[in-house]
């Protein structure tokens, strides 16, 4: 805990909260030597002394899934404190009937949302006794899905006391992924890399869900966060119809290490947020 405690501290005091407060936010979700430090630029941008309620919103990595899941339990525990779920929040969901229960064997499993929680908990410190947290798990959701889940989102997003977290590494490069998309023009492969991840994180600051799918289906770039991000821009989108006025902005671009060929390999991680004028 106190070891955990004191890197996000580092992290976090290295940053400007240039975007607070922020409504949502995109952040990686790997392991903290990776994206500890990216992570940061996100978290920086919440402001613990208005927000209750935080929805978490990751993809699935274990089990197939073609709407989203939440969790069974009531406590997410962390090195830092408790987080605890919201009942009233998760009551309202099932409600929809267009969610499932996760096994608690998934939930231990899934990292997405995990790696999440001691950043939530350490933004959130001030007030830790005032907000609880909103888990749910994503699948891999159609389109239209991704509208229906956004369209629903769309009136918790509305409300300034909630905060969403998006959780999404970016591109996945390397045999070990199974995908190595490389343009030569962009001269060194991780150079091709952040080109492609740029494509895509300028597509989410359009906050245009049509462009991103059309970018994901043109060069299949794996983001493996897609469909969390999909349902983020789509509540967005109904925002917007209603005269909402927001923006996106990424802050921070990283990359686990430097691809020069074709035996490497690497993992890219971008944070962002969204405010609301």
């Amino acid at each position: 805990g106190p070891q955990l405690n004191a890197q996000l501290e580092g992290w976090l005091s290295q940053v400007q909260s240039t975007k607070r407060p922020a409504r949502a936010i995109i952040a990686p979700h790997a392991g903290y030597t990776y994206c500890g430090s990216c992570a940061a630029h996100a978290y920086k941008q919440v402001d613990p002394s208005i927000t209750r309620r935080i929805f978490i919103l990751g993809p699935s990595h274990h089990v197939p899934l073609s709407r989203c899941a939440l969790s069974s339990v009531d406590i997410y525990r962390t090195p830092l404190y408790d987080l605890r779920i919201d009942q009233k929040i998760y009551g309202e969901l099932w409600k929809t009937g267009m969610f499932e229960r996760m096994s608690l064997q998934t939930d231990e499993d899934e990292h997405s949302i995990e790696m999440h929680l001691p950043y939530t908990a350490k933004a959130m410190e001030s007030h830790k006794d005032e907000f609880t947290i909103i888990p749910v798990l994503v699948g891999a959701l159609s389109e239209s899905k991704e509208q229906e889940f956004g369209k629903l989102f769309s009136k918790y997003l509305a409300d300034p006391s909630n905060l969403f977290v998006v959780s999404s590494d970016f591109c996945h490069w390397g045999q070990r992924f199974r995908y190595s998309y490389y343009d030569e023009s962009q001269g060194e492969i991780y150079r091709s890399i952040e080109h492609l991840d740029k494509m895509g994180m300028s597509i989410i600051e359009q906050l245009d869900p049509v462009s991103f799918s059309n970018y994901l289906k043109k060069y299949h770039n794996t983001i493996c966060g897609r469909h969390p991000i999909g349902v983020l821009l789509n509540a967005i989108t109904e925002l917007q119809k209603n005269g909402m006025n927001m923006s996106f902005s990424f802050l921070n671009y990283a990359q686990s290490s430097q691809c020069r060929n074709w035996q490497d390999s690497s993992v890219s991680y971008a944070a962002g947020a969204l405010t609301v004028h």
